[in-house]
């Protein structure tokens, strides 16, 4: 008797979870190729706030922020975590995409996007991003987020942005090889894509972005058809999201906001691994920075926005404020 009264309760529970399960909403993530930013995703996948909330997170790659812009737009995803860049400022401008939540940051003593030099270009005295001018620069493209973090550098060091000769090659693994094979002389390209070679000594790091010029690196994004015709499904994803960002912000960063490792940095570094591919040790190695309640730097956005009409990327008025996902962004600061 007692047998079988267990074995009915197991069944039963089963079914209650298949049904659970069936129910579960699919919800499509952009993402930039996978790094340590992209972790708060997977930790809540991880840890179950996604199915917490009926959500079936499946998660899609992309090379380059403005295909996961596009995706947006076509539907191909219903939600992304990714870089702030020209191309998404235009959509969201004419009503396409709206801002949901916070994502990574740029901050000092964490490591997103670095400045690096190849080899040869480093032997002829190009040692610092102060020394930038006049060189090749790679990039993922015109108008993205690495560009932008170029544009920051030469502000920072009154380098006329001109004097350089930028190669757009349309990914960040482009832009990386280009500096390893010598086609580029330097490149601004994120910590996951050229830290095997930095230290197998093929191209020489400079600087991390973040130590040299904060801004609010990306957002959590959506479309406005989502935000019109699936507002429950897209809160409820935020309720998740909020909590694998707080896990990720809470292993990693200390007092003042800075970067130190908490009890929970192994655990999460595991989760990281698992989902990316990509060693502990490497993603340790490039860590960047979430704000802990994915809040938004507001007025860096709107000093984006300036910066990319000043270099004819962008026209007419654009108010960050308008941007935002009227009753789900968090409180900005």
């Amino acid at each position: 008797m007692w047998l079988k009264f267990h074995l009915a309760t197991a069944v039963a529970m089963m079914m209650v979870s298949a049904a659970h399960a069936a129910k579960a909403e699919i919800v499509k993530v952009g993402l930039l190729a996978e790094g340590a930013l992209t972790g708060p995703i997977y930790i809540a996948k991880d840890k179950g706030y996604f199915s917490a909330e009926g959500i079936d997170c499946q998660v899609v790659p992309f090379q380059a922020a403005l295909h996961v812009s596009m995706a947006l737009v076509s539907g191909d995803v219903d939600v992304a975590v990714t870089g702030l860049t020209a191309a998404f400022y235009k959509l969201a401008s004419q009503g396409a995409l709206r801002i949901i939540a916070g994502y990574g940051r740029e901050a000092p003593t964490f490591h997103a996007q670095a400045v690096v030099a190849s080899k040869n270009a480093y032997a002829r005295g190009l040692t610092s991003p102060a020394k930038l001018g006049g060189h090749t620069v790679a990039v993922s493209q015109i108008g993205g987020s690495t560009y932008y973090s170029l544009g920051l550098i030469a502000q920072k060091y009154s380098i006329d942005l001109k004097g350089i000769q930028i190669l757009p090659l349309q990914t960040n693994p482009n832009a990386a090889t280009a500096v390893i094979g010598g086609k580029a002389d330097a490149g601004i390209i994120p910590g996951r894509d050229i830290l095997p070679a930095v230290s197998r000594g093929d191209i020489k790091l400079l600087a991390w972005v973040g130590d040299e010029v904060p801004w609010q690196l990306g957002a959590t994004i959506t479309s406005a058809k989502a935000l019109r015709d699936h507002p429950d499904t897209i809160r409820r994803f935020l309720i998740a999201y909020r909590k694998g960002v707080r896990d990720y912000h809470d292993a990693f960063t200390g007092p003042r906001e800075k970067r130190h490792d908490g009890p929970t940095a192994p655990t999460i570094l595991a989760i990281l691994a698992k989902y990316t591919k990509i060693s502990p040790q490497a993603l340790d190695a490039s860590i960047g920075y979430i704000d802990a309640d994915a809040q938004l730097d507001t007025a860096d956005i709107q000093r984006q926005i300036a910066w990319y009409k000043s270099h004819n990327l962008l026209s007419g008025d654009i108010d960050a404020a308008e941007l935002l996902a009227p009753t789900l962004a968090p409180t900005s600061r």
